[in-house]
């Protein structure tokens, strides 16, 4: 059985050998496992590049992929997957935050018949601000992509070939590869594995990435739009009764002054839900002019040990 190691690369070129190698000796510990590697370099700032060209002189099973520029994780995935032959596809990140040691706990629990099966963290050994993000994307995650209560994900999965296979259908310019794979199948699982500290560097993961990591939710639920929905007719209610009250006081005390002050941070109050639901609309909006527009998932520069596929 083929299993295919797909990790973006990005600014990775002191942890990524260490990891090919460590991932290879946890997968040949099974002689009925066959390893492959995709490599993507998602246009790092470092040696990254040099360093996957040489993993893949070194290993024929390695295949390096270059972006022509920085399109993120999940279309950096989105590349690795249209590139894995695997009967199994594992992801992982580039840090040694998602150790190989864990490897063998996933691929066991995937002999239980799933289509996916994460790894999940009781302790994140993260700095306190990217855990508390971390939470609110799953919880965010679970009520706007419906993730299973009872599944937590992180970014260290094992996926079938038939999943691999429906989500490389998917041509959005921003996917979102854990909702895609809960549309494609809810034979889901997760596993407790062991949290790693990062050896190298600090999180690459910045306040704006998480934040493009939220908006990437808008491609997948309609549920922003029915909260947008619901405010307006909550606020407007509120306004109306609002109307009623004053109007009420006026006939019963007509010499009482109406305040300006209050009547103003009303209606900047208003005028920022509104501005807050056309964000929203906004957001939906620029999504289906980049799809209808054909704006690509990824463009791939240059390759190492595999002939080029054609891009979405």
């Amino acid at each position: 059985m083929l299993i295919s190691v797909v990790v973006p690369c990005y600014n990775s070129e002191h942890t990524i050998t260490e990891l090919v190698e460590l991932t290879l000796k946890e997968i040949r510990k099974s002689p009925e496992y066959e390893a492959e590697f995709v490599l993507v370099n998602d246009y790092s700032k470092d040696n990254t590049w040099n360093v996957l060209c040489r993993l893949a002189e070194k290993y024929p099973f390695v295949k390096a992929i270059n972006l022509a520029k920085n399109f993120g994780q999940h279309n950096a995935l989105m590349a690795a997957f249209h590139y894995a032959d695997g009967d199994l596809i594992v992801g992982m990140d580039d840090d040694m935050q998602t150790h190989p040691s864990q490897l063998p706990i996933l691929l066991e629990k995937m002999k239980e018949g799933y289509d996916v099966v994460y790894g999940q963290y009781p302790y994140r050994k993260n700095s306190f601000i990217k855990n508390l993000t971390s939470k609110f994307n799953a919880y965010t995650s679970r009520v706007l992509l419906g993730r299973p209560k009872t599944i937590v994900s992180s970014n260290y999965w094992v996926i079938t070939r038939m999943v691999r296979n429906e989500v490389i259908k998917y041509t959005s310019y921003n996917p979102y590869v854990d909702a895609i794979f809960y549309r494609v199948t809810h034979n889901i699982a997760d596993v407790p594995i062991e949290h790693f500290k990062r050896e190298y560097g600090s999180s690459n993961y910045t306040f704006r990435k998480l934040v493009r990591l939220w908006l990437a939710y808008f491609n997948f639920s309609t549920i922003p739009l029915r909260i947008s929905s619901y405010l307006g007719i909550l606020f407007s209610v509120t306004g109306f009764i609002g109307a009623v009250a004053v109007i009420i006081r006026q006939i019963i005390a007509p010499s009482a002054q109406i305040g300006w002050a209050s009547l103003m941070c009303v209606m900047c109050f208003f005028f920022g839900l509104s501005m807050l639901a056309l964000g929203i609309l906004g957001e939906y909006m620029g999504k289906i002019m980049l799809s209808i527009s054909h704006t690509p998932q990824y463009i791939v520069r240059e390759v190492r040990n595999t002939e080029k596929k054609d891009e979405p």
